[in-house]
């Protein structure tokens, strides 16, 4: 099974699930391009690199989600997750200049689940109704509300996995 991404649910309000992150290290590409242009777009630059495309030729785990995180309507920054616990001064230096580490520290997030195929309508949908769980519960986003797949592009899309995500202040009741 695909390492996913470490967090523990620190509380559910209904859809919603309050969440901390684990740090981890994030391989990203930014890609001029529609919503969906940029994922596909990013996707090959990021899978060399997993792949051995890298200054020691070091092979590294696929893991899920692949996260998607828009800087305006036809810019994205798509990340692949590296294995948990990868230390960022052992990560290889990445061969194509357009793939960029970064070290993330541990954070708290709001993230609501949802299925189906891979559209721009549904995501920015989905990405919504989050924003306004989060407001309605009176969390403080921090951000861009961004993006996670965890199935391939070939899975039927009713089986599929995603969900809507934005960092938000440690909640106050923690």
């Amino acid at each position: 099974m695909t390492e996913q991404q470490k967090y523990r649910v620190v509380k559910r309000l209904g859809d919603l699930e309050i969440r901390e992150y684990e740090a981890c290290v994030l391989m990203q590409v930014t890609v001029a391009g529609d919503f969906m242009r940029a994922g596909n777009m990013a996707f090959g630059p990021l899978v060399r690199f997993i792949s051995g495309n890298n200054a020691t030729g070091q092979k590294i785990a696929m893991t899920a989600p692949v996260i998607q995180e828009p800087i305006n309507t036809e810019e994205h920054i798509v990340s692949f997750v590296l294995p948990a616990g990868m230390d960022p001064k052992a990560v290889p230096v990445p061969s194509d200049a357009r793939v960029k580490m970064v070290a993330e520290p541990s954070y708290f997030a709001a993230a609501k689940k949802f299925g189906g195929g891979w559209n721009e309508q549904k995501f920015l949908s989905e990405g919504d109704q989050l924003l306004n769980a989060v407001e309605a519960a009176g969390l403080q986003p921090i951000g861009a509300i961004y993006w996670a797949r965890f199935d391939p592009p070939w899975k039927p899309g009713f089986l599929k996995r995603n969900e809507a995500i934005i960092k938000i202040e440690r909640p106050k009741a923690l």
